[in-house]
Formats: C-alpha cells, sequence, structure tokens
C-alpha cells in the first residue's frame, strides 16, 4: 500500500500550470495539475488511453471536441482516447484536478511540469 496526501502536490506557479506525478504503475499514471486563475491547458489528445478528471478545488472551462462545459468542485469527468480536450481556470480562485490516466501514451506524458 501507498498513501499520499493530495494537498502535497497542489503547487502552483506564477509562470504557467503545473503536474506533479503521484503515481506511475505499469501502464497507468495520476498526477495533479494545477492552474492559478487564467492558465490554459492547450488542446491535445490522449491517443490510446481514457482520462479521468476530478476537480479537486475551484472553477473552470473544459472544451471537449469544441463544446465548453463549466466544470467546478467535486466533478468526475471521463474523456475518451479520441476526444480532443483543453482546460481554462476562467475562476478567480486556483484549480487543482487529480488526473488518471488508464494508460500512458507516452512517456511525456508522465512528467513532472
Amino acid at each position: 500500500m501507498e498513501k499520499n496526501s493530495v494537498k502535497a502536490y497542489m503547487k502552483y506557479c506564477e509562470d504557467k500550470f503545473t503536474k506533479r506525478i503521484i503515481y506511475k504503475k505499469g501502464e497507468m499514471a495520476a498526477f495533479v495539475i494545477n492552474f492559478l486563475p487564467g492558465q490554459a491547458l492547450p488542446t491535445h489528445k490522449h491517443p490510446g488511453t481514457e482520462t479521468y478528471l476530478y476537480v479537486i478545488t475551484g472553477t473552470g472551462t473544459i472544451v471537449n471536441n469544441g463544446t465548453e462545459t463549466e466544470v467546478a468542485e467535486a466533478d468526475l469527468i471521463h474523456v475518451n482516447s479520441e476526444e480532443e480536450m483543453s482546460f481554462k481556470n476562467s475562476g478567480s480562485k486556483p484549480v487543482s484536478l487529480y488526473v488518471i490516466l488508464s494508460k500512458i501514451p507516452n512517456e511525456n506524458y508522465a512528467k513532472n511540469i
């Protein structure tokens, strides 16, 4: 068993969003992405993997295949491997997302930013 606190991975940077890897086990990865107000994750896909996101804190906008959806604390989101997604902290407070990738598309997806 391994126990961690999500709070330890909630680190923010004035310049850009941050990503902190919590687990990288076999083909899966779990991490926290952190955004200050106005920061954004560009449009991208996760080829060959299912993506699960949990909004730990804050509010923002997910764009999935061109459709905007507002999300807030405690929301759960599933994005399949064929869907394009982006995220923007559209609120006034920091946002942290807990993310699980069922399979790491390549090693760049499992690195801290």
